[in-house]
C-alpha cells in the first residue's frame, strides 16, 4: 500500500492528522520535489492581490493601526505568528506583533458563521513577538524574538493575564510545538548558529518549572540524535546554545509544528525543513532547495503548520511572497501566491478547528512597513 492509500485510510479512520510513521519514512528516503499541486495551478490575482487556485477565496480580516470590522480594536503592526483555537460554536486566531518596543499579541474572535464578533489584545508590554505555538490546554505561547528573549504563555480567551514562563529558557525564540505524547515542548532558535531545544516541564500542562534540554548530534543532515540538559536556561553569563558541547547548529531556526510522532521545523538560512522523529529520535530533511531539480518553488522558509489531508503548509519570507505545501507524497507546490508586496514576509498560517478556514499574515503588506500588514482567511475546497 502506498503512502497517499495509507493517509487517506488513517484520515478515514479518525486519525491524527499527520501520521509520524508516513512522514518520517518519506523525509528519510529523499527531500520533497517539485510537482503538480492537488489543488492545480494557481488563477490570477483576486481584488486582495491573492493568486489561488480554483475554488479558493480570500478576505482582508484586519489592517495594522486600522479597527476591526465589527470591533473598536485597532488591529497590531506587524503581524505574525499565529493559531486558531476553539470558542464556543466559533473559534479564536491569535497572532503576535513583531515590534520593539510593545509587540505583544491580538486575537480575533469569530462567531460561528465566520462573522467577527471581538477583537482585543491578549499580550502587552514585550518586545519582538515573532512566532510561538500552541498548547493541547488551550494557550498560546508567544515567543520573543530578542537576545534574552523570554516565553510568554497566553490566554487566546482573554481574560486572563498572561504568564512570563522563564523556566523555558532566555534566547532569540522563535517558534514552540507542543509533543503531548512524550509531554515536552520543541523550541526553534533564529540565530545563524542556533540550536533545537526541547522542554520537559516538570507537570505537563504546567509551565512554571521544568528542564531545557538541546539537540546534540554530529554535523549530518540526517541520522540519530540525543538530548543534553542546558545548565544554565537563564544565561545568566553564557548563551545557552554555548553552554553544550556537541550541541547541533541550525542555520536560522524557524517555524515548528508537531503532529504524530514528528516535528517539523525550518531554517530560513539554507532554506530548509527538517523532520524530528520523535519515537526513534532522528533527523531528517524533508525539504531542501539546493537539492530541488531545476527551480526550487519554495524559498525564504519561514512559519510552517499542517491541515488534517497530511499536507505541510510553508509560508515565504520573501521568496516569491508564496504559500508552498509539501504533500505526504513529496511533492512541493505553490497553494498561494500574494502579488504586489515583495518587501513584505508571509507569517502565521493557521486553519480553523474544523479545518475550512485558513489565516495567515502579509507582515509589511503593500507599504513594506510594519504598519502597512494585512491578515488574511482563505476559504476552500481544502482536502
Amino acid at each position: 500500500m502506498d503512502r497517499r492509500t495509507l493517509l487517506r485510510a488513517a484520515v478515514a479512520g479518525g486519525a491524527a492528522a499527520f501520521s509520524g510513521s508516513l512522514w518520517a519514512g518519506a523525509a528519510v528516503a529523499a527531500p520533497a520535489q517539485p510537482g503538480p499541486s492537488p489543488y492545480g495551478p494557481l488563477g490570477t490575482a483576486d481584488a486582495n492581490g491573492i493568486r489561488l487556485p480554483a475554488g479558493f477565496t480570500s478576505r482582508i480580516i484586519a489592517r495594522s493601526r486600522q479597527t476591526v470590522a465589527g470591533t473598536s480594536y485597532t488591529w497590531h503592526d506587524a503581524p505574525d505568528g499565529g493559531a486558531c483555537f476553539p470558542a464556543g460554536t466559533g473559534w479564536i486566531y491569535v497572532s503576535n506583533s513583531e515590534i520593539t518596543p510593545n509587540g505583544g499579541a491580538s486575537a480575533v474572535r469569530f462567531n460561528a458563521d465566520g462573522s467577527i464578533a471581538s477583537a482585543y489584545r491578549i499580550l502587552s508590554g514585550t518586545n519582538q513577538n515573532c512566532a510561538g505555538g500552541a498548547t493541547p490546554w488551550a494557550t498560546w505561547l508567544s515567543c520573543e524574538e530578542v537576545s534574552l528573549g523570554y516565553v510568554y504563555e497566553t490566554y487566546p480567551q482573554g481574560g486572563t493575564t498572561a504568564v512570563r514562563r522563564a523556566a523555558m529558557g532566555r534566547f532569540k525564540h522563535e517558534a514552540a510545538a507542543c509533543d503531548p505524547d512524550r509531554k515536552v515542548i520543541y523550541l526553534t532558535e533564529d540565530e545563524t548558529n542556533g540550536c533545537f531545544y526541547r522542554f520537559r516541564p516538570t507537570n505537563w500542562g504546567d509551565l512554571s518549572a521544568g528542564t531545557l534540554e538541546v539537540l546534540v548530534a554530529g554535523t549530518a543532515t540526517s541520522g540519530p540524535v540525543t538530548w543534553a540538559p542546558v545548565p544554565d536556561p537563564s544565561a545568566a553569563s553564557t548563551l545557552t546554545r554555548s553552554q553544550v558541547s556537541g550541541a547541533k547548529r541550525f542555520n536560522g531556526g524557524e517555524g515548528c509544528w508537531y503532529a504524530d510522532g514528528t516535528c517539523w521545523f525550518t531554517t530560513k538560512g539554507d532554506n530548509r525543513v527538517w523532520a524530528y522523529d520523535a519515537v526513534n529520535q532522528r533527523i531528517s530533511l524533508a525539504y531542501d532547495d539546493s537539492l530541488v531539480s531545476g527551480t526550487a518553488p519554495l524559498t525564504g522558509v519561514d512559519n510552517i503548520t499542517g491541515a488534517r489531508s497530511g499536507d505541510l503548509y510553508v509560508a515565504e519570507d520573501g521568496g516569491d511572497m508564496e504559500i508552498c505545501l509539501i504533500t505526504p507524497d513529496e511533492v512541493v507546490a505553490p497553494f498561494l501566491k500574494i502579488t504586489g508586496q515583495s518587501s513584505s514576509e508571509i507569517c502565521g498560517p493557521a486553519f480553523s478547528p474544523d479545518g475550512t478556514r485558513f489565516y495567515f499574515s502579509s507582515q509589511r503588506g503593500t507599504s513594506g512597513s510594519s504598519s502597512g500588514g494585512i491578515t488574511y482567511e482563505v476559504r476552500g475546497p481544502f482536502r
